[in-house]
């Protein structure tokens, strides 16, 4: 059995007590770095061996792990701090168990991304997790731009020394919409910041941003569809609304309706 085991993302309070009576009884734990876990696992008396599994090594250490669970073996997997899989490693070896028909099971418990939105006050129905935001210029003002005209709440993760960064290419492409940064989540000095990218860049020049943050997108105030339009409408709406550049709106539209940019250029000559 593969067990996926939650964990604090800031205050140690929050460990479930079944997620400590699962670890207690498993053969190993993996776990991104034994250092760090190796502090909550001694603060609940968890005496179960630590075995380190990240990015670098999670295709390596695959063949004995599930050699392991074959054998009988109760393995449980945790990350530094909330779900495991929410970008952490785990993708491979979870689809590797399902395909290998080794049972799993998934504990519950904290998840930053899910605490952030309900602080937020921001819609709940709808909404989506884009990641840590590319660190590119370009590549990150085509993701924000694809977050801007989503009709849902938009969450992303984001670091202390690039989100004014962030908040500046926001800043350009849509000035007036309603923004979140929830940081230090369940820790001693949690809060959520609210405002466009302006005042949130003005908070940030009088106390500069510390701690791991949630960035969150409001929809837009009108839910959009643009389905009806065509691609010239549609690169016209992009270039009015998201303030892009005539290149980067024609392989944005490109990209929402799946055909090359050069088509797009195409039948935006041919409707002038």
């Amino acid at each position: 059995m593969l067990y996926l085991v939650s964990t604090p993302i800031g205050n140690l309070a929050d460990f479930t007590y079944r997620a400590v009576e699962t670890l207690k009884k498993c053969d190993y734990i993996l776990c991104e770095d034994t250092r760090h876990s190796s502090g909550l696992l001694k603060h609940y008396g968890i005496g179960v061996p630590l075995y380190a599994f990240h990015k670098f090594n999670e295709a390596k250490a695959q063949e004995r792990i599930i050699a392991d669970l074959q054998g009988g073996k109760t393995i449980a997997l945790i990350s530094d701090a909330g779900t495991p899989l929410i970008c952490d490693p785990g993708e491979q070896i979870v689809a590797r168990c399902r395909l290998e028909g080794i049972a799993i099971s998934a504990l519950p418990g904290p998840c930053a991304i899910i605490d952030a939105l309900i602080l937020s006050g921001m819609p709940t129905a709808t909404f989506q997790f884009i990641g840590f935001l590319p660190k590119k210029e370009k590549e990150l003002q085509a993701t924000l731009s694809q977050a801007l005209i989503y009709n849902g709440t938009t969450l992303a993760y984001e670091t202390p020394h690039r989100i004014e960064k962030t908040l500046a290419a926001l800043l350009h492409l849509s000035p007036d919409r309603p923004l979140s940064i929830a940081r230090e989540l369940t820790k001693l000095h949690e809060e959520c910041l609210f405002g466009t990218a302006a005042e949130l860049i003005a908070q940030f020049k009088t106390h500069p941003p510390r701690g791991e943050m949630v960035l969150l997108i409001s929809p837009p105030q009108e839910q959009v569809s643009y389905a009806h339009l065509s691609l010239p409408e549609l690169v016209a709406m992009l270039e009015g609304d998201l303030h892009l550049s005539r290149s980067d709106a024609l392989k944005m539209a490109a990209q929402m309706r799946h055909v090359s940019k050069k088509e797009v250029y195409k039948q935006c000559l041919l409707a002038k």
